[in-house]
C-alpha cells in the first residue's frame, strides 16, 4: 500500500494542492464544518470519516482523465472566472451566515479551483471525488422529515399487513399497551448516508461511468431505506408481543446496526471489483503553475476571507422591539396554550389579551460569529401537536393527539425591515437586511385556544386582534 501511494503521489499531488488552495480561500466555513464533524451528531457522524476517505482515495486511487476528456481545451480563464464568482457568492453567504448555502459553495469552490489551476479535463476527472467529499456536508438534516414521513407510511402499511391492533396517526403508532413514535432518530438517515458513501466509494474504485454510478447509488439508497423500515417493524412487533415491556424498545442501537449489516454486507461481498491497471492510471496532470489560475486565487483571497475580515466590524446595538396591544398584560411564557421551544439567543416576552397570547422573541447580531437569523427548531413538538388545517402561510390549526385540544397559531419573522412567513424566507432576507445595516431579528407568535366544538370563534378573535397589534 505504501509503495502504491508513493507511485501515485505525482498523480495525486496536483489535486492535493488544489484542495489545499480551496481550504485556504474558504477557510472560515471549512473550520466550522470541521467543528461540526467533531460533534459526531446523528446526521453528520460520518463526516470526518468521509474527509479521510476523500484524502485516502486521492493518494491510492487518483483521478484518471478519460480519453474523451483529454481532447478538451483547458479554458482556464473560464475556470478563473467561476472561482472568483463562487468566492463572491460564498463571501456574501458567509457574511449573513446562511450556513447551509455556504456549505454547498465549498464543493463548487474546489471544482472551480481545480479548473483554474489544472484545466477543464483534470477538473472533470476530479468531480467524483468532490461529490464524495460533499457527503460530509451538514445537509442531511433537511432530509430527516421526508424520511420520517416515508418510514411512517411504509411501516404503517406493514403493521396493517401483520394484522396487529394499532391506531396509526402520522408518525404515531398506538398499540393496546402503549404508543410508539417514529421520531427523527428513526428516520434512518445514518444508514441512508453510509449507503450512499459506500456506493460512491465503490463507483470511484471501479472507475464507473455515469450509468454505473446511477445504478449503484439507486441500489444503495434502496438498501439503506429498506433496512431501516425492517428495523422499525421489528421494534413494533416486539412492542406488540411483549406489551411494551421489552428492553429493546429503549436500547435498540446495536440491533439497528445488526439489521443494517445483514443487508449491506452481502451487497458489498457480491459487488463487482475492477482493478485499475498501471497503464490506465492516466497521464500526469500538468504541474506547471497557471498564471491565470494564480491570479484568480489571489483575487479570490482578497474578495473572500480578507474582505470578510474587514466587513465584520463591531456595531452599535439598536433599540429592542416592543408590542402594543389594547388591554394586553405581561404573562409567563409557560402559560401559553403551546409553550414554545426557543434558542437561548432569543429574548422572549409574552402578553395575554382576552384569550389571545402574543410572544415576541428577538435578538440582534452584534458579532461576526452571531447569526442574524438564528437556527430555529420547530417551536413546538410536532409529534404531539399535529397540523390539521392551513388557512394561509403562517396561520394554522394544530391538534394535540393526546388531549385532543386544538389551537390556532399564527407566526411570522421580522428580519430588519423585512417580514417573512417562513423560516427559509427569513434566512434569505438576511442578505438585503445585512446590506442595509439592519441587524435585528424577531419571531412573533400568536396563539388562541379553540373551544371543544369549533375553532371559528378563536380564529375570528385572532384575526381581529392582529389588526390592533403593533410592533414598534
Amino acid at each position: 500500500m505504501l509503495r502504491k501511494t508513493l507511485n501515485n503521489l505525482p498523480l495525486s499531488k496536483p489535486y492535493l494542492v488544489v484542495t489545499a488552495i480551496a481550504l485556504g480561500i474558504f477557510y472560515p466555513t471549512w473550520i466550522r464544518l470541521a467543528q461540526a464533524w467533531l460533534e459526531f451528531e446523528q446526521v453528520l457522524a460520518h463526516g470526518l470519516a468521509t474527509a479521510f476517505i476523500f484524502l485516502g482515495l486521492l493518494l491510492i486511487h487518483p483521478p484518471k482523465v478519460s480519453a474523451t476528456s483529454k481532447t478538451l481545451k483547458p479554458h482556464r480563464l473560464m475556470g478563473a472566472t467561476l472561482l472568483i464568482a463562487t468566492t463572491l457568492a460564498w463571501a456574501l453567504l458567509e457574511l449573513v451566515r446562511i450556513d447551509t448555502l455556504a456549505y454547498l459553495m465549498l464543493p463548487i469552490g474546489v471544482f472551480a479551483a481545480g479548473w483554474a489551476m489544472l484545466g477543464l479535463a483534470q477538473s472533470l476527472s476530479f468531480i467524483p471525488y468532490i461529490l464524495l467529499l460533499s457527503l460530509s456536508l451538514p445537509i442531511w438534516a433537511d432530509m430527516v422529515p421526508a424520511l420520517v414521513e416515508l418510514a411512517s407510511i411504509v411501516v404503517g402499511n406493514w403493521v396493517g399487513w401483520f394484522g396487529m391492533t394499532a391506531l396509526i396517526e402520522g408518525n404515531s403508532i398506538t398499540l393496546p399497551y402503549g404508543r410508539l413514535l417514529i421520531a427523527d432518530g428513526c428516520s434512518g438517515i445514518r444508514y441512508f448516508a453510509i449507503s450512499i458513501l459506500l456506493a460512491m466509494l465503490t463507483s470511484i474504485l471501479n472507475d464507473y461511468r455515469w450509468r454505473g454510478w446511477l445504478t449503484t447509488l439507486l441500489a444503495a439508497m434502496t438498501l439503506g431505506l429498506v433496512a431501516n423500515w425492517v428495523r422499525i417493524s421489528i421494534l413494533v412487533v416486539v412492542a406488540y408481543e411483549t406489551n411494551m415491556q421489552s428492553d429493546l424498545l429503549t436500547d435498540h442501537e446495536t440491533m439497528g446496526w445488526i439489521v443494517y449489516a445483514v443487508f449491506v454486507l452481502p451487497a458489498l461481498y457480491f459487488s463487482p471489483v475492477r482493478q485499475r491497471k498501471p497503464s490506465q492510471n492516466g497521464r500526469k496532470p500538468s504541474s506547471s503553475c497557471s498564471k491565470t489560475g494564480i491570479a484568480a486565487v489571489i483575487i479570490s483571497i482578497v474578495l473572500g476571507p480578507i474582505a470578510l475580515t474587514i466587513a465584520h466590524s463591531p456595531s452599535t446595538p439598536a433599540p429592542s422591539w416592543a408590542v402594543k396591544l389594547p388591554e394586553a398584560k405581561p404573562a409567563n411564557p409557560s402559560d401559553m396554550p403551546i409553550p414554545l421551544t426557543l434558542p437561548n439567543t432569543l429574548t422572549q416576552q409574552v402578553w395575554h389579551s382576552e384569550g389571545l397570547w402574543v410572544s415576541l422573541a428577538q435578538s440582534q447580531k452584534l458579532s461576526a460569529d452571531q447569526k442574524l437569523v438564528p437556527y430555529l427548531r420547530p417551536p413546538f413538538d410536532q409529534s404531539i401537536w399535529q397540523l390539521q388545517e392551513t388557512y394561509r402561510p403562517g396561520l394554522v390549526r394544530v391538534r394535540n393527539i393526546l388531549s385532543r385540544r386544538q389551537v390556532i397559531v399564527d407566526q411570522w419573522f421580522q428580519v430588519g425591515a423585512f417580514q417573512a412567513q417562513s423560516y427559509r424566507e427569513a434566512k434569505l432576507l438576511q442578505v438585503p437586511a445585512m446590506l442595509k445595516g439592519q441587524q435585528r431579528f424577531a419571531l412573533t407568535t400568536l396563539q388562541a385556544a379553540c373551544h371543544q366544538s369549533t375553532c371559528n370563534q378563536a380564529l375570528r378573535q385572532l384575526e381581529q386582534k392582529i389588526k390592533q397589534l403593533k410592533i414598534y
